[in-house]
């Protein structure tokens, strides 16, 4: 018994039941019970407290509550009994304090079968002839709207519960804490004690519990269970099991409920399957499956920070390979590199590392090698492992390598150093007859020699007008466009003629050349892009990217460098395009990511470049402000022709285009490439097939045919090589 109105003692609220109708108007008595009889509610009238009497129940408490007027009126502490146990303080000190609310009053009343029922009790205290205070009320039936509302309160925590599951796996939680909390979710939500995360496994007899929650049971019954499956990349990975009570009771969004949880679950492994591929494909070669240079060179790294460490280097060079290639086939040349792998193995202890560093370049991490007779043994062995012909499909074909061992010493352990020394003794092994080794020696210093010549030189280069930019242009791939150019740098060197950048830019970066140089690349290309710009107004603004090496982004200064450029040439900033390679976020992670931050800030792009072969986090797409990736030519050219590949490429253009950043094809060189990249809907492009690095005259000469004239008020459609959308990321 409860209140809703106030209490009334005016003559109006008075009068005793059944006094005859004295308006002709009004219902007799007769049909006012008829009346009262077939209202589906319990209309009631009782004395004031918790063990009040009841004067007056309706029949309806028969069909609500299971329990005749005369029950209710024989016993004045039905009510008190009924009411549910976590509502009777609530309830029981309204009535006592005879509370009299603005508001209906709802909680709940047990039913005679013992189920739950709402109720909304709506009464007034009236006054008798006595003077006696009554309850004169209402109660209704509110179960369906009761359990309507908790329905929705349900359905809105599992999608808050969902979409807070579904942004921790794109920030790129751990597996193991995306299963658990899946699993707290669904047990806080749908009242269950226990559940597992499960991974049914070919060689298992019972599914792998990954993640687990109280007493699960994996063989409990089915029938108890309320399962999500979770689908992998060859089918049924697993399923999320939660263990249901006898008497719960689950509705079809619940499932789907679940379902939503195992399908982020199963597109957080194919997240973390695709990384797992790309950073495998990315430290080890592709032909051989060997670890690559980057793995190398990480693992000799770490041999060479213990104290004390006995390390060597062994590089194998295959003599003649290229003999192979022209007069075999290039695929001979591939049965070659995989049979080799496996009997350079053989020849090694199970400790020591075998990596490919391209080409026909093997090298080798001994481990405990005391001194230079112990490393020879092991490459007396590699050197055997040639003596067998190798089985090829156009034939037998005997090889010979060229080995260069390198021991580190105490005053030099640089990776790259032994890595330099091995080579040496290599390519002295190579002109002292071939099929043999050589350990490394300070004679053969005098290569030394030849890169402080060169380095030297390259210190002249700026002031004798020596370096050039050539430019290669991006196209799109809708129309074949030219939307941005790439700035390339080349040396003219008056003796050496034409030398590349691989020749010249290691040297540039650990001699620090590279300051000046990167700011003169950078200024000249900004200046040329303004021009370009001023000269053909009209057309859509193109994009001009300059490539940054690791030292420049680590210099405290580039953000002023690249102000500097900016001012000097006019050019917009959202016009240029800055190019990094993974490995640049891997060693000094935390100062890059603040500097390619101040720098974005100042309009100007950044694109990650060779995406795929370093190993950086994937999150960095989402912490830093990088507007594309290119896609390294090593998947490009393997587009069609190699699945793996074609998977992995799909991976990231998909990946990219989720992010809404853009996707540079780079090295494409054929038709097939050019064909199967349209099929990923990639829309950018560069490389051989589309243009050649050419001189800026030949890129002014190109844009005149190939750059569609802006259309009036259409703004600019593509300012650099990111899209509209990467901008507004930031």
């Amino acid at each position: 018994m409860s209140s809703a109105s106030q209490s009334a003692r005016g003559d109006d609220r008075r009068g005793k039941l059944g006094d005859p109708p004295d308006d002709p108007g009004q219902l007799s008595e007769p049909a006012l019970r008829t009346l009262l009889d077939r209202v589906p509610a319990i209309l009631y009238v009782a004395d004031v407290g918790v063990g009040g009497r009841w004067h007056y129940v309706s029949p309806g408490s028969g069909d609500m509550l299971g329990f005749t007027p005369a029950e209710w009126v024989a016993d004045p502490g039905l009510w008190a009994r009924r009411v549910h146990a976590d509502d009777r303080d609530r309830v029981f000190g309204r009535e006592d304090a005879l509370a009299e609310p603005s508001v209906p009053d709802e909680y709940r009343l047990v039913h005679r079968d013992g189920s739950t029922v709402w109720v909304r009790d709506e009464a007034a205290l009236v006054y008798d002839e006595q003077g006696r205070a009554l309850w004169h009320g209402v109660i209704s039936d509110v179960t369906d709207r009761k359990l309507a509302e908790a329905e929705l309160v349900r359905r809105a925590e599992q999608q808050a519960a969902v979409a807070r599951l579904g942004e921790c796996a794109l920030e790129g939680a751990e597996l193991g804490v995306l299963m658990h909390d899946a699993l707290a979710a669904a047990a806080r939500i749908l009242g269950v004690d226990s559940g597992a995360v499960l991974e049914w496994t070919a060689d298992a007899r019972a599914p792998v519990v990954r993640a687990g929650l109280g007493a699960f049971a994996v063989d409990g019954p089915a029938e108890r269970a309320l399962t999500g499956k979770i689908e992998g990349r060859e089918g049924a990975w697993g399923a999320i099991s939660l263990a249901a009570a006898p008497e719960s009771r689950f509705a079809d969004a619940d499932a789907d409920f679940v379902q939503a949880l195992a399908n982020i679950l199963a597109d957080a492994l194919a997240q973390r399957a695709s990384e797992d591929d790309i950073r495998y494909q990315a430290l080890h070669d592709g032909l051989t499956g060997l670890p690559n240079r980057v793995l190398f060179m990480d693992r000799l790294a770490h041999a060479l920070s213990r104290p004390d460490a006995e390390v060597a280097v062994v590089l194998l060079d295959i003599d003649d390979f290229k003999l192979v290639n022209d007069s075999l086939g290039h695929g001979a040349g591939d049965e070659l590199l995989t049979q080799l792998a496996p009997r350079l193995h053989g020849a090694l202890r199970p400790g020591d590392t075998i990596a490919r560093l391209g080409g026909d370049e093997f090298v080798v991490l001994l481990e405990q090698i005391p001194d230079e007779h112990a490393a020879a043994r092991i490459a007396e062995r590699m050197v055997a492992a040639f003596e067998l012909p190798f089985e090829l499909d156009a034939g037998e074909h005997f090889a010979k390598a060229s080995l260069g061992i390198a021991l580190a010493g105490d005053s030099d352990r640089l990776p790259a150093n032994l890595v330099r020394d091995a080579d040496a003794a290599m390519y002295q092994a190579k002109s002292g007859g071939r099929g043999r080794f050589e350990v490394f020696d300070r004679a053969m210093r005098l290569r030394s020699v030849e890169r402080l010549s060169l380095e030297n030189d390259l210190r002249r280069a700026l002031e004798r007008d020596e370096l050039r930019i050539a430019y290669q242009p991006i196209v799109s791939l809708v129309d074949r466009s030219i939307v941005s150019v790439e700035a390339l740098l080349r040396w003219q060197h008056p003796e050496r003629g034409l030398v590349g950048p691989d020749q010249f830019i290691p040297v540039a970066e650990e001699s620090g050349l590279i300051d000046p140089i990167g700011r003169w690349v950078l200024e000249r290309a900004c200046m040329q892009a303004a021009e370009w710009h001023a000269t053909m107004p009209d057309a859509r603004p193109l994009g001009i990217a300059v490539n940054l090496s690791m030292r420049q982004l680590t210099q405290r200064d580039l953000e002023a460098t690249v102000a500097a450029a900016l001012a000097l040439s006019g050019v917009e900033p959202s016009s240029v395009c800055l190019e990094i390679t993974e490995s640049v976020l891997l060693d000094e992670p935390e100062s890059v990511s603040e500097t390619i931050r101040r720098v974005a800030a100042l309009g100007v792009r950044f694109v990650l470049d060779d995406f795929g072969t370093g190993y950086s986090s994937l999150a960095y797409l989402t912490q830093l402000p990088i507007d594309g990736l290119k896609v390294d030519r090593s998947f490009v050219d393997a587009l069609g022709s190699d699945r793996r590949s074609t998977a992995i490429t799909t991976a990231i253009v998909r990946m990219a285009q989720a992010l809404s950043v853009d996707v540079i094809a780079e090295g494409v060189e054929t038709e097939l490439q050019l064909s199967a990249l349209r099929e990923l809907q990639c829309e950018l492009a560069q490389g051989f097939f589309l243009h050649h690095p050419v001189t800026a005259q030949e890129i002014s000469e190109l844009l005149q045919i190939k750059r569609p004239a802006a259309r009036p008020g259409s703004g600019q459609l593509r300012p650099s090589v990111a899209t509209s959308a990467g901008a507004a990321r930031r």
